[in-house]
């Protein structure tokens, strides 16, 4: 038996704990699930505290609803769902407060020094067009490119038939495309390093 499918069983088996109500249990798929829900939440909504408040409520209604989960299998995908529904949730009450936020987010270290500059450019160009995706389209972005689901599973996360979800991953790559390539056309690598830019 590989790793994986050992990993897969304990899953199941921790979930139809939970669903008998052990509180152990759950706070143990809660452990193993935390870290990802919180990176695709911070993903989708680009701040740390209001992704850590959607993934806490979305674990607080998988508590109040994990009975109602019939197939042990489904875990990933159900809390992926309760996650980003949490995600619009917070966005649409951020929406109504209407107010502006200064963050200052330090450089993080460069990895390599030859080509740390280029890096954090494409990383900063690249964050700045997501941030300007409507949500819902950051949301099939992250869910198909971040945790490489099928466009079948995306569509089912988000409750939408697979061809709305089509349709918002083409929109949303076509707005990526319009945003960053642009930019990486007018600054061709390399061209700043001997100053003919």
């Amino acid at each position: 038996m590989s790793r994986a499918e050992v990993v897969a069983r304990m899953q199941r088996e921790l979930v139809r704990r939970a669903i008998e109500g052990d509180h152990d249990a759950f706070s143990s798929l809660v452990d193993a699930s935390v870290d990802r829900l919180h990176a695709v939440a911070n993903l989708i909504l680009r701040d740390s505290d209001r992704a850590q408040d959607a993934v806490q409520d979305a674990l607080i209604s998988a508590w109040k609803d994990v009975r109602a989960l019939r197939e042990p299998d489904a875990w990933d995908a159900w809390t992926y769902r309760l996650t980003v529904w949490s995600c619009y949730r917070t966005a649409k009450k951020e929406r109504r407060r209407s107010r502006v936020e200064l963050r200052v987010v330090p450089d993080p270290e460069p990895s390599s020094p030859f080509d740390a500059p280029s890096a954090l450019a494409d990383r900063d160009q690249v964050e700045r067009a997501l941030n300007d995706l409507p949500l819902d389209h950051r949301a099939v972005i992250v869910l198909r490119f971040y945790l490489d689901l099928p466009l079948d599973q995306v569509a089912d996360i988000l409750d939408i038939p697979v061809g709305t979800a089509k349709s918002r991953l083409s929109r949303a790559i076509a707005g990526l495309r319009a945003t960053v390539v642009p930019t990486f056309e007018s600054h061709p690598v390399g061209a700043l390093e001997d100053g003919t830019a």
